[in-house]
């Protein structure tokens, strides 16, 4: 198989919401419990554009289909956290355990670096093991474990926050 990353684009943003809306429903990566609509993505991939951060996505050009997207934006809306980011990397089910996200990951740590963003910031669900594993791997540091902060399917949920100085 062949991927490509590369920005994203409108025609991508229903495989795009596809990917997020199962995990909403069906998954602790995002402890938002509404699916999303096209809409929302679409305002999120303008304001994203228009802030100059990454949105971007993993395409299997075999199948011409999205296989995962990423992003990074403001880790806080004060003045003071303008060089510090906050990122996502979300992987379709179908295409999981084939090292994408840690692509994409590299890709936006890249990303960051060129555009003198001083740290990047993961917020985790404890349970997922295989993201904290992929942060450490990519010399992320854990910095912060808050329990119970989050709920999820009826479930308190712990936070683990880890962040990689740039």
């Amino acid at each position: 198989m062949s991927f490509l990353i590369r920005p994203a684009i409108p025609q991508d943003l229903a495989a795009i919401l596809a990917i997020y809306n199962h995990e909403v429903l069906n998954g602790f990566a995002t402890w938002n419990d509404q699916a999303y609509t096209l809409d929302s993505f679409q305002q999120k991939l303008l304001e994203f554009q228009k802030q100059n951060f990454p949105f971007v996505v993993i395409e299997d050009q075999d199948q011409q289909q999205i296989a995962g997207y990423a992003d990074y934006g403001s880790f806080r809306h004060f003045a003071g956290y303008r060089h510090t980011v906050e990122h996502s990397v979300y992987i379709d089910p179908n295409y999981a355990r084939q090292g994408l996200g840690q692509q994409l990951l590299e890709h936006l740590i890249q990303h960051a670096k060129s555009q003198n963003i001083h740290v990047m910031i993961a917020g985790i669900d404890h349970g997922n093991s295989a993201s904290i594993a992929l942060h450490k791997k990519l010399g992320f540091k854990q910095t912060g474990y808050m329990p119970e902060v989050g709920q999820k399917f009826g479930e308190w949920r712990d936070l683990v926050l880890m962040q990689l100085q740039l």
